[in-house]
């Protein structure tokens, strides 16, 4: 039986086995291997189509009998498949998948500078795709290269700024590579990571207004050319954003905010039914780790307590995926809480008429001017937000009004 599937170290994380099976490879495996355990692997294997990833890529060509001109240029590969006259030919289709992320975010290559952060495998790449656009002028800044993090102001007038580092990256997303303020000319900023949904920079570029993208929609793109390679036929183009709204539905989070008795955790448990999606709600989370009810810890600490409790709730929902995140309604006050809420969540603002909030069991509104709150608060409602959702009379009418957006725009 011939070999379709992915090899790699480490691939628990992978989406390549999903991504190959919507696209009907019904047999596509998933194959761990360590360095020693290559030579064997080819030695054994009759092969179909395969995929390489990290660290394999440039180990394999030594096994090949042919390396295709894009490979060749690129000088690794991420696709082999046997020809039918039984040689091993070795492609690589990132630089297509990379075409194919910037042309559906609307961001242009061609006659423009290109920045690309990065040493490793995946910015030759990129500079194989910026070429083939026809870039101006094509930089990539890495650690010791000649263009590096000490002269970065030599490229200042970049139009295009592409990361191709795993900083930012999970599980250690806090990172950017370069802050976007520094270049007055970008019009577009790709990130090659996926893994959260999106990095600081590519929220950065979102409230500068610049059109950006993630490496979802490359993974799938390449995985798409991989495919066509496997099956010696093409592959209709819809089916890249099919596929990537079944990955990011399934994994990237839903998260609610408005005000306190707005109804988001009535909401949230309709929209858990309709999902399938397990239910984080913070407020719960602080009790159970802290040992007290809400209004026990503002007797102990006050708010400011709360919010420390509250901040830690947060940052540990967001290492999850694919859930529904209930917060509370002061959230939003705390910017340390804007980045792990955007990172991998849809955030979703439940609007309600102040004069219908709720007060019961929350301490801040029992003796609270409601509609004052509201007006402090709803520039930072507006901030966090992607969308805005008015809240129905009955819940799961504004569940299904959430879930409806959420299934239409959970690539966005």
């Amino acid at each position: 039986m011939k070999y379709y599937g992915l090899i790699g170290r480490h691939l628990s994380h992978s989406y390549s086995r999903m991504i190959h099976t919507e696209m009907g490879c019904k047999d596509y495996l998933h194959t761990e291997l360590e360095p020693e355990e290559l030579g064997a692997f080819f030695k054994e294997q009759e092969i179909g189509g395969m995929n390489v990833t990290i660290p394999y890529k440039k180990d394999v060509l030594p096994y090949l009998d042919i390396i295709s001109p894009d490979a060749e240029e690129i000088g690794c590969v991420n696709t082999i498949v046997t020809d039918d006259h039984g040689k091993l030919v070795g492609h690589n289709t990132d630089a297509d998948g990379f075409l194919w992320m910037a042309e559906n975010a609307g961001i242009e290559m061609g006659g423009k500078k290109v920045l690309i952060f990065g040493g490793g495998g995946a910015q030759l790449a990129v500079r194989r795709a910026a070429k083939v656009a026809g870039a101006r002028e094509i930089i990539t800044v890495s650690r010791s290269g000649e263009n590096n993090y000490s002269n970065l102001d030599r490229h200042y007038d970049a139009e295009v700024i592409v990361n191709a580092t795993p900083v930012g990256m999970y599980p250690e997303p806090e990172g950017q590579i370069v802050d976007l303020d520094l270049f007055p000319e970008c019009e577009g900023v790709l990130d090659l990571i996926y893994n959260p949904f999106r990095t600081n920079l590519l929220i950065q570029a979102e409230n500068k207004g610049i059109p950006y993208a993630n490496g979802l929609s490359m993974l799938v793109a390449q995985a798409r050319r991989a495919e066509e390679y496997f099956k010696g036929e093409s592959i209709d183009e819809c089916e890249i954003k099919r596929i990537m709204s079944i990955i990011a539905g399934n994994t990237r989070n839903i998260v609610l905010v408005g005000m306190p008795g707005s109804g988001k955790s009535t909401a949230g448990r309709e929209l858990a039914r309709l999902s399938g999606k397990e239910i984080i709600d913070t407020d719960d989370e602080i009790v159970k780790s802290v040992g007290m009810s809400i209004p026990e810890i503002f007797e102990k600490g006050g708010e400011a307590l709360f919010r420390q409790y509250e901040k830690e709730a947060i940052k540990k929902a967001c290492e999850s995926f694919g859930k529904i995140i209930i917060t509370g309604g002061g959230a939003v006050k705390t910017e340390d809480n804007y980045l792990p809420l955007k990172r991998c969540g849809r955030v979703y603002h439940l609007e309600r008429d102040a004069s219908t909030l709720s007060r019961n069991g929350r301490p801040l509104s029992q003796n609270a001017d409601l509609e004052e709150m509201y007006r402090q608060r709803l520039p930072l409602y507006q901030r966090f937000r992607d969308a805005v959702i008015e809240v129905s009379a009955d819940a799961e009418e504004t569940a299904e009004k959430i879930w409806r957006d959420f299934c239409e725009n959970s690539c966005n």
